[in-house]
C-alpha cells in the first residue's frame, strides 16, 4: 500500500503568482527581447520599426522616419493608416490602448489586416511599452490627432483627441527603462545598417534616420510630424531603393570583380508565397547567401535557402551538359562548386510563417522550399538561355571551382587525412600543455621566437600551450585550400587546433577552449592579428561563434616608482596612474636602465641640505618603459601581465553581424585597393598612432 504523502507546509493556492497585463514582460524581459544587453535594447527599435514597415509591405505607407532624441528617446513615424483608436468590442477601451497594453493583441493574427508581416507573436509594441519608462503614441487619422501616454506599460490617461491634422500615420516615442537596461546608449552604425537592409527589402520605401541626441535646445514636436522638416545640423541618412534585392546584391558586390555583367533577378508569387531572388557571381572563393522571410534576416538559412541551392545546382548542371561544358564521363558539379563566389539574396513573404527557434534565425516553413525551387529554377533556366555570355562565364567559374576542389582534396588528403588516421604528431614548435581536457586548455598564438621563448618559460605548463608563428601568415582571403596547406605556419595551426578543415571539420575535436592571439602592440602585430582573424573567419567560423577565440591585451607601459611597479594597458590608464607625478618622470627607460637612444641613464646624486635646514625628502624616481613587443618582457612580466588568468585582460572575438563582418574582411583583405584606401581615410581619426 502506497504511503500517504504528507501535506507540504507553506505551499497552497495562494502561493501561485499570477502576473497581470504586462507584468510578465518586466519580470522576464529576456523571454521577449532575447536579452537586456545592447542587442535587447536595440530590439526595441526593431519592434516599433517593424510595425511601420509592415504598413509599407501592405502598400499603406511609403515613408518611415527613425529619430534618436536627447535622453535616450527614440521617435518612429510612418505615413500609414494609423493605429485604430475606436473602442474595442472585447476590451471596452480604445484599440490603441489595447494594442499598447495587452500581450498578443494586434492586427496580424486573422490575416485580414496584413497579408504578410514580420512576426505573428503580436507582442512588439506592448513589450516596448512595458520596458520603457515613458511611451507616447500619436495617431493622425481622419483629420484628428489622438494621443495616449504610458509609464512602464501603464496608461497615464485614456486616449484623447488633442488636435486636428491633414497627415495620416502613427508617431511612437519611447524611452527605455534604465531599471531594465543597465547599458544605455544607441549604436548609430548598427541602426543604420539594419534599416538600410530593410530599405532594400521593401521596394519604394523611403527610410530616414536622424541622430538628434546632441541637440541642446528642446525640440517642440507637438504639432509637427517629421523631424527632417526642422532645419537641424545633425547627422542623418536616408535610403530608397527601387531595385529591391538587385540593389542589395550590387551593394555587397561593390568592392568585388563581377564574373558576369547582368544580375539574375526574379519576383513572382506561387501558392500564396511571394518569392524574390537576385544573384551574381564574383571573382572570389567564398559565397554570400542573404536569406529573409517576411523581411526578417535568417542568419541560419532555412527551407527557402534549401530550395534555392537545389534549383541552382540542377539548372547549372543541365545547362553545362546541354552545351557540352560537361562531357558524358564528367562528374556533376556539386552544390559547393556552384556556390563558390556567389552573392545572392533570397526573400520570401507568406501569410502563415514558421521559424525554428525564438530568434527566427532559420525558416522552417515547408512551403517556402517548393515555391523558391519552382520560381527560381524556371527563372534561372531562362536567364542562362537568354544571356549566353553570362551563362558561359558562370559555367567556367564553376568549372574552376570543381578543379580547385579536386586539387584541394588531394592536398588535404596528403596532409591531413594521413595525420588523422596514422597519428601525425603535433607540430614541433608547439609547446603543448599537460592536461587533456579541452575546457581547461589554452593555446597562445604568439609572434616570433623571442615572444615564444618568454611565453614558454612564463606559462602555466599544466593548462597553457604556446605556438609561435614565424612572420606573417598567408592571406587566405583569396587563397584556396591547397595553397593554404602548403604553408608550414597554417598547417601547424590547423594540426594544433585538432578540428580539421573543409569537409573534415569536426568542432568536437577542438583541443583548446581558449585560443588566444597574442601579438605585439605595433603595426606588424595588428597585421598578423588581422591575418589570423581572416583565417579563423573564413575556415573556422564555428570556433569564433562558439566563443573560443580571444585577443590578449598586453600592457603598453611599465611604470616603476621607487620599488613599486605597475602596468598601464592604455594611454588613459597611464595618465591616471601617473597623476600628479607625471612631471617627475626624468626620462623614459627600458628594462636595462637605458633611454630611448640606448644611452645609459646615470642615477641623480642626492644634494646635501644647507647648514641649519632639514634634509629634504627625496622624491622617488619614476621610470616609464614603453613595450613594443612581447619579446621585450621577461617570463615573469609576461605571466603577470598577459597570461595569468587572475590579472590578464582578454577580449573575446564575436560575430555580431556576419554580413557586415564578411564585408569588412572583403575590404581589408581583398584586392580592391581603392576601397581599402577609402576605408583607411574614413577611419584614420579612430586609429592610435604610435609615433
Amino acid at each position: 500500500m502506497a504511503k500517504k504523502q504528507e501535506k507540504t507546509e507553506g505551499y497552497g493556492a495562494d502561493d501561485i503568482v499570477v502576473l497581470e497585463g504586462l507584468e510578465p514582460v518586466r519580470k522576464r524581459p529576456g523571454m521577449y527581447i532575447g536579452s537586456t544587453g545592447p542587442e535587447g535594447l536595440h530590439h526595441l527599435v526593431w519592434e516599433i520599426f517593424d510595425n511601420s514597415r509592415d504598413e509599407a509591405m501592405g502598400g499603406f505607407a511609403n515613408h518611415i522616419e527613425v529619430a534618436l532624441l536627447p535622453g535616450n528617446r527614440v521617435r518612429v513615424v510612418d505615413n500609414g493608416r494609423g493605429i485604430p483608436v475606436g473602442i474595442h468590442s472585447k476590451t471596452k477601451v480604445s484599440a490603441l490602448e489595447t494594442i499598447m497594453t495587452t500581450l498578443h493583441a494586434g492586427g496580424k493574427f486573422e490575416g485580414t489586416s496584413y497579408k504578410v508581416s514580420g512576426g505573428l507573436h503580436g507582442v512588439g509594441a506592448s513589450v516596448v511599452n512595458a520596458l520603457s519608462v515613458y511611451t507616447k503614441v500619436e495617431v493622425h487619422q481622419d483629420g484628428g490627432i489622438h494621443m495616449q501616454e504610458y509609464e512602464r506599460g501603464k496608461r497615464k490617461a485614456a486616449v484623447k483627441k488633442v488636435g486636428t491634422t491633414k497627415f495620416q500615420g502613427t508617431i511612437v516615442t519611447f524611452e527605455p527603462d534604465e531599471m531594465i537596461f543597465k547599458e544605455m546608449g544607441w549604436n548609430w552604425n548598427q541602426i543604420v545598417g539594419h534599416l538600410r537592409q530593410q530599405a532594400y527589402l521593401v521596394k519604394g520605401l523611403e527610410i530616414v534616420i536622424i541622430d538628434a541626441r546632441e541637440v541642446e535646445e528642446k525640440i517642440k514636436l507637438d504639432n509637427e510630424v517629421f523631424l527632417a522638416d526642422f532645419e537641424l545640423e545633425v547627422p542623418s541618412v536616408s535610403f530608397y531603393f527601387d531595385g529591391g534585392l538587385v540593389s542589395l546584391v550590387r551593394f555587397y558586390n561593390q568592392h568585388q570583380k563581377p564574373v558576369h555583367k547582368n544580375i539574375c533577378y526574379v519576383e513572382k508569387e506561387v501558392d500564396e508565397v511571394m518569392v524574390e531572388v537576385a544573384f551574381q557571381y564574383i571573382d572570389d572563393i567564398s559565397s554570400r547567401e542573404l536569406a529573409f522571410a517576411n523581411n526578417i534576416y535568417n542568419m541560419e538559412g532555412g527551407t527557402h535557402v534549401t530550395g534555392f541551392r537545389t534549383a541552382l545546382t540542377r539548372r547549372v548542371n543541365e545547362y553545362a551538359r546541354k552545351n557540352n561544358f560537361l562531357k558524358e564521363a564528367d562528374e556533376n558539379f556539386t552544390a559547393d562548386d556552384v556556390r563558390e563566389g556567389l552573392t545572392c539574396a533570397i526573400s520570401v513573404k507568406m501569410r502563415e510563417i514558421q521559424f525554428e527557434g525564438q530568434t527566427k534565425g532559420k525558416l522552417g516553413s515547408v512551403e517556402a522550399r517548393g515555391a523558391v525551387e519552382k520560381v527560381f529554377g524556371e527563372a534561372l533556366g531562362l536567364f542562362l538561355e537568354e544571356n549566353p555570355e553570362d551563362a558561359k562565364a558562370i559555367v567556367n567559374k564553376v568549372i574552376l571551382a570543381l578543379r580547385a576542389r579536386k586539387a584541394a582534396k588531394a592536398a588535404k588528403d596528403s596532409v591531413l587525412r594521413k595525420g588523422a588516421l596514422e597519428g601525425l604528431t603535433l607540430p614541433g614548435k608547439l609547446a603543448d600543455c599537460q592536461t587533456n581536457k579541452a575546457e581547461d586548455s589554452e593555446l597562445f598564438i604568439v609572434e616570433g621566437d623571442s615572444a615564444g621563448g618568454s611565453s614558454k618559460q612564463g606559462r602555466d605548463r599544466k593548462t597553457q600551450a604556446i605556438l609561435p608563428l614565424k612572420g606573417k601568415i598567408l592571406n587566405v582571403e583569396r587563397a584556396r585550400l591547397d595553397k593554404m596547406l602548403a604553408s608550414n605556419e597554417i598547417r601547424a595551426l590547423v594540426v594544433a587546433l585538432g578540428v580539421g578543415i573543409g569537409d573534415m571539420f569536426d568542432m568536437s575535436k577542438l583541443r583548446y577552449h581558449k585560443v588566444i592571439i597574442a601579438t605585439d602592440a605595433d603595426v606588424d602585430g595588428a597585421h598578423i592579428r588581422t591575418l589570423l582573424l581572416t583565417l579563423f573567419y573564413r575556415y573556422f567560423k564555428p570556433v569564433i561563434e562558439g566563443g573560443f577565440i580571444y585577443i590578449a591585451q598586453p600592457p603598453l607601459y611599465k611604470i616603476k616608482k621607487g620599488k613599486e611597479i605597475t602596468y598601464a594597458y592604455s594611454e588613459e590608464e597611464k595618465t591616471a596612474l601617473l597623476g600628479a607625478d607625471a612631471d617627475l618622470i626624468e626620462i623614459a627607460q627600458d628594462g636595462e636602465g637605458n633611454n630611448e637612444e640606448g644611452e645609459k641613464v646615470e642615477e641623480e646624486k642626492e644634494e646635501e641640505p644647507e647648514e641649519g635646514k632639514a634634509k629634504k625628502p627625496k622624491s622617488p624616481k619614476i621610470s616609464l618603459q614603453r613595450y613594443k613587443g612581447l619579446g621585450e618582457m621577461n617570463p615573469e612580466e609576461l605571466w603577470e601581465t598577459t597570461m595569468d588568468p587572475k590579472s590578464r585582460i582578454l577580449k573575446q572575438v564575436t560575430i555580431d553581424d556576419a554580413v557586415d563582418a564578411d564585408k569588412a574582411f572583403d575590404v581589408l583583405m581583398g584586392e580592391d585597393v581603392v576601397a581599402r584606401k577609402s576605408f583607411i581615410q574614413s577611419n584614420a581619426k579612430m586609429a592610435n598612432i604610435d609615433a
